[in-house]
């Protein structure tokens, strides 16, 4: 409103200062006509705003006299020298703030006591108190230049990064900014745990979740830790948002990614502590993001009447009061990946948006300055306590082999070696394990069963069955071929059990796959000398020419074939 910005949310793909004050910009030419068509509703249409009106009974005259007396004693005591000098002497901590805020109105309320005020209205004056201090933090910035803590006013808290701090997780790190702490883990899944999302329009999967927790003990209260609320959610995607420019392709790390931040302890933006949490631990877990991302909470201090604003780095507790901002930017070197503005004020102009990016740049760099001497690049291992990834590619038409009836295969597989299995459409599929032998051997199964069989390949099989034209041979898992009685030896048989049975190992050979993908084996042609575990070891009869005994005289059934 009036060329004023209210609140800005967006993510962005590592993108200049620049090109995020020209799209703010450009946001605003497109509101103005909606701006317009507002003004005129309310123009046409518009009732005029009513005054409050009290009631004027004696105990509301009452309640009225007795607090302006209160505010009158109030800030006579206020000018006085304990008050003024409040910030005098920077106040490093928020303890140490805290407690001198605790002290001005323990002292207030003993003036007041003096002066023979009921308990009741002293208590009332603790919102003065309140009041004073946010118009006190803010006179000292706009004024001398001063922060309570004694930083600059474009100054970060001590700044620190720790990270594999923890011994079993694939990924760890502590990130601090004075006393906002962050505890972030990275747990790496199978492509499988992708989290599937049903929306209105659409359904989609989401491979890289943030869990953002906010315990109670953060801020030094108690109070009972239930699911995550609004303010937690919220945090969460924010610090989602800003690392998701940077995370590798599927195809370069298919993985399925979690990180989880704990706030140990919060004084200002830990959301931005979340989200530097993150980039350190995910590199500690050798995700091979682009570039690592910093993020940064900046302020302002204000006076609307008469126009005047300071803009203040790395915000903290007293410093978010009236008439100031809260202006979240994080992002990598190259750019911005994710803003989030509110205000405690009517709206800001585009040049304090520009001013804003402008300084939130400068600390960014030196965040990442710290981010990276802890850790300069992903690390080239993940941890061995992570699963490991192997994708190979099957034919299209080959998955329902490696399926299943009803999943039965894929099942027996995942069971029997203890892996993931995760097939694609495209007959990619991605074998997920902690054990080497495991992921070996459900690689080989899937190879077996999936292979495709050439002419002249020799196999060592099991028969499974026996016809009367011949014996089928179980090749490959799932994969069987027929031995013709022709095929079985070299001489004559009348019968197949003369050679074989169901159960027997046999070599064999491939000498023919014909247009139905049907495979023709023959044991003569791969062992001459095999004579059958069974058969008798009288000589076999000799066909005579011309002759039908059995099978006719060109000594190959013409029965029908499966």
């Amino acid at each position: 409103a009036n060329n004023k910005t209210i609140m800005v949310e967006a993510g962005a793909n590592q993108v200049s200062e620049a090109d995020v004050t020209e799209a703010v910009s450009w946001a605003h030419k497109q509101l103005e006509p909606v701006i317009e068509l507002i003004n005129k509703i309310r123009d046409e249409v518009g009732k005029p705003k009513a005054d409050l009106i009290t009631p004027k009974t004696e105990e509301a005259r009452l309640e009225q006299d007795e607090r302006h007396e209160i505010e009158e004693l109030a800030c006579a005591f206020m000018k006085s020298t304990e008050a003024t000098t409040l910030f005098a002497q920077p106040l490093k901590t928020k303890a140490d703030r805290k407690a001198a805020v605790v002290r001005l109105k323990e002292a207030l309320e003993k003036h007041l006591l003096e002066q023979e005020l009921s308990k009741d209205n002293r208590k009332k004056a603790s919102d003065i108190v309140d009041e004073f201090v946010d118009s006190e933090i803010t006179r000292l910035i706009l004024e001398e230049g001063k922060r309570a803590d004694g930083r600059a006013l474009d100054e970060i808290r001590e700044l620190g990064a720790a990270i594999g701090i923890m011994p079993r997780t694939h990924g760890s790190a502590l990130f601090e900014r004075g006393s906002t702490q962050v505890l972030s883990t990275v747990t790496l899944g199978s492509p499988g745990m992708e989290q599937t999302l049903d929306t209105m329009e659409f359904q989609t999967k989401k491979r890289y979740f943030h869990h953002y927790n906010f315990p109670s003990y953060a801020v030094s209260e108690t109070r009972s830790n239930r699911g995550p609320g609004r303010r937690e959610i919220g945090h969460g995607a924010l610090a989602e948002r800003a690392l998701m420019p940077v995370l590798p392709d599927r195809e370069k790390f298919p993985y399925t990614i979690r990180v989880v931040s704990e706030v140990l302890g919060s004084n200002g933006s830990s959301s931005m502590g979340a989200t530097c949490g993150s980039t350190l631990a995910l590199m500690d877990a050798g995700v091979p993001i682009e570039a690592p991302v910093a993020g940064i909470a900046m302020g302002m201090a204000s006076d609307e009447k008469n126009g005047k604003y300071r803009i203040i780095t790395d915000l903290q507790d007293l410093e978010d009061g009236e008439g100031g901002m809260d202006f979240k930017v994080a992002g990598t070197r190259k750019g911005i990946t994710v803003i989030q503005m509110d205000t405690k004020c009517h709206g800001i102009p585009l040049e304090t948006v520009k001013e804003t990016l402008a300084e939130a740049l400068k600390a960014r760099l030196k965040i990442l300055d710290v981010i990276e001497k802890c850790i300069a690049a992903p690390r080239a291992e993940l941890s061995k306590w992570a699963p490991r990834i192997e994708s190979f590619k099957i034919h299209p038409d080959k998955i329902r082999d490696v399926i299943g009836p009803g999943g039965k295969v894929i099942n027996e597989i995942i069971a029997a070696c203890n892996v993931q299995i995760d097939i694609e459409d495209d007959g990619l599929v991605m074998i997920t394990s902690t054990e080497p032998e495991g992921m070996k051997k459900a690689i080989d199964w899937i190879k077996q069963l999936t292979r495709e069989v050439a002419v002249g390949e020799i196999f060592t099989g099991k028969v499974t069955r026996i016809m009367d034209f011949g014996a089928f041979v179980e090749i490959l898992p799932k994969q069987e071929g027929l031995v013709h009685i022709s095929e079985l030896a070299p001489e004559r048989v009348n019968k197949v059990t003369d050679v074989v049975n169901v159960g027997d190992t046999v070599t064999v050979k491939v000498y023919e796959i014909d247009s139905m993908g049907r495979i023709n084996l023959s044991i003569k042609r791969a062992d001459p000398n095999y004579k059958g575990s069974t058969r008798d070891e009288r000589p076999l009869r000799e066909s005579r020419p011309g002759g039908h005994g059995g099978h006719g005289g060109f000594g190959r059934s013409s029965g029908p074939r499966r």
